[in-house]
């Protein structure tokens, strides 16, 4: 029984895979024609790698939700549920690597590993780093400081670590000078109007439909010289995020159940479901849609493929089903690139 549902298992994974190599060399050829990529001079080509694709339920297949950006030399995570540190690993970056996290909102499915990434990333670093940039919601500055604090979840942790002598001979090993600082990430809460600027870049900060007033619930707009990059967060249609998303090159989307099964209208309201992403992107005119955050029961054959079409039907850009450790590649405006 066991070698019988580990052969439907590995079917399922080649049809996954056949089915989004299929879609994205049916959608997105144009992209990949012999020559175009060699016709640009762009240099900072936005990197985006899907890391967890997934719900709060349990899955091997699809971690919590989190997504890496590199532009130039940065790299940025947008949300950190729980898994996605570790496929960030898989990817091939560390936590050293990461310079900037933003977080959506505070469920625990976009933000568990967020003591993981600050703790792994003060660890290795040892002093020799910048301090991790982070922008959220309120109450993120409490939840770090309850997280790292001197009285926090990790104090004696980290006491230890900068206090205990087996702990600085590791320290100093790792290249660092005592006395050894503690892990104060640099927070700044942010709400839907704000921006903020890097090297190159740039997030705007929009307000998304999903469940407010217990939790605020946030928006992020990327761009730079090679496009644009819009994240949804979790949430559904709304008229003031379809403006927020007007024109993006690229739009990453919660489709987290099929249209019409909904229990209530609150519910589709405060997630996305296929018609309704489906609308978003065909009324804020962005050129690709990438879907995320799926429940299971549309995870399987036949319904992926029956939801693409009926977007399709309603939406004239390309359709990407997202995995997890997915790379998609955005320079000089387009899509130049999809990695499964």
């Amino acid at each position: 029984m066991l070698a019988r549902r580990n052969r439907r298992r590995e079917s399922d994974h080649m049809r996954r895979r056949t089915f989004i190599t299929a879609l994205a060399a049916s959608s997105a050829a144009s992209s990949f024609a012999p020559g175009a990529s060699s016709q640009r001079l762009h240099k900072r080509p936005i990197k985006i790698t899907l890391l967890g694709t997934g719900t709060p339920a349990p899955s091997l297949k699809r971690q919590g939700s989190g997504y890496l950006f590199q532009v130039g030399d940065d790299l940025i995570v947008m949300d950190h549920g729980p898994g996605a540190h570790h496929r960030l690993i898989e990817s091939g970056c560390l936590a050293v690597d990461v310079g900037y996290a933003f977080f959506s909102h505070l469920h625990y499915d976009h933000c568990l590993d967020y003591a993981r990434l600050v703790l792994q990333r003060w660890d290795q670093g040892a002093d020799r780093i910048p301090e991790l940039k982070v922008y959220g919601p309120s109450p993120i500055a409490r939840m770090t400081d309850l997280l790292f604090g001197p009285e926090g979840v990790y104090g004696p942790d980290i006491r230890a670590r900068i206090e205990h002598q087996s702990s600085i001979d590791v320290f100093q090993a790792r290249g660092g000078t005592p006395p050894r600082k503690r892990p104060m990430p640099l927070v700044k809460e942010v709400h839907a109007g704000d921006v903020v600027e890097a090297d190159g870049w740039k997030v705007t900060v929009g307000r998304a439909s999903h469940v407010q007033p217990q939790l605020e619930c946030l928006a992020f707009r990327l761009d730079s010289d090679e496009g644009s990059v819009c994240y949804s967060g979790d949430g559904g249609l709304s008229d003031d995020f379809v403006e927020f998303a007007r024109g993006c090159e690229m739009l990453i989307q919660m489709n987290h159940h099929f249209s019409g099964t909904e229990p209530t209208a609150s519910y589709r309201a405060a997630v996305g479901s296929h018609k309704d992403n489906a609308l978003i992107a065909k009324r804020a005119g962005v050129k690709t849609l990438v879907l995320t955050h799926f429940l299971a029961q549309i995870d399987q054959p036949g319904v992926r493929e029956r939801i693409v079409h009926e977007i399709q039907q309603e939406f004239g850009g390309r359709v990407i089903w997202g995995e997890d450790l997915m790379q998609l590649t955005l320079e000089g405006s387009g899509l130049t690139g999809i990695g499964v």
